[in-house]
């Protein structure tokens, strides 16, 4: 059993996937964090992130692992866990350029293919592309500025600067970020976290939920 969560930056993905998780006794799986955990290893090797073949090279000679828990992800590099280093802002700035990038995209997908089902997987791209074959999918979005808030409540940051950034962002995921044609939409803006966990749960077909 298989369960995706798409949608926008900032829509309250990665919560909303480890509650749906917590409440069906199984992990779940952010993929975002491996883009991030690229994203970070080609800033401190002093990568171009737009160098397909230098970033894939050096993801090879360095492996990362993703540890799906139902409680949140950990992203290791061999002994080191890099999870908490990967929201930062110098990373949300460079993470999309990273996950343009094809055979990055490929690597990325073949990591989280690899992973035992059941599983819930939040991500850009998990129902229209990693699995699509998914037993029920969803998609998230909420308003730029109620996404602003949101993470504003999370960093020090001036909540219209990460509104702009996030309104970038969109645009430049528009490409990987769209809704599967069979996927649930979901507006956040006015839910509570408990809000969306639950219309994601009352929407799973009966042997899933």
């Amino acid at each position: 059993m298989i369960v995706t969560i798409d949608g926008v930056a900032a829509s309250g993905k990665s919560s909303v996937a480890s509650g749906v998780a917590r409440a069906l006794g199984v992990p779940f799986v952010s993929s975002g964090l491996l883009y991030r955990a690229a994203t970070l290893l080609a800033l401190e090797a002093g990568l171009s992130l737009e160098g397909a073949p230098a970033l894939l090279a050096h993801l090879e000679a360095n492996p990362l692992r993703l540890e799906p828990l139902a409680g949140g992800n950990r992203v290791w590099l061999g002994g080191r866990d890099l999870t908490d280093d990967l929201h930062s802002s110098r990373v949300d700035a460079g993470v999309s350029a990273v996950a343009r990038l094809p055979p990055v995209r490929e690597w990325v997908n073949a990591q989280l293919r690899l992973l035992p089902d059941p599983f819930v997987a939040e991500g850009r791209d998990m129902g229209t592309n990693v699995f699509p074959h998914a037993d029920a999918k969803f998609y998230l979005t909420a308003s730029p500025r109620v996404r602003a808030e949101r993470r504003a409540r999370e960093r020090l940051e001036d909540v219209p600067a990460i509104e702009a950034a996030l309104v970038e962002r969109d645009r430049r995921d528009a490409g990987q970020s769209a809704p599967a044609p069979d996927a649930r939409i979901i507006d956040t803006s006015a839910l509570s976290l408990e809000g969306v966990i639950g219309a994601v749960l009352a929407g799973l077909p009966a042997r899933t939920a």
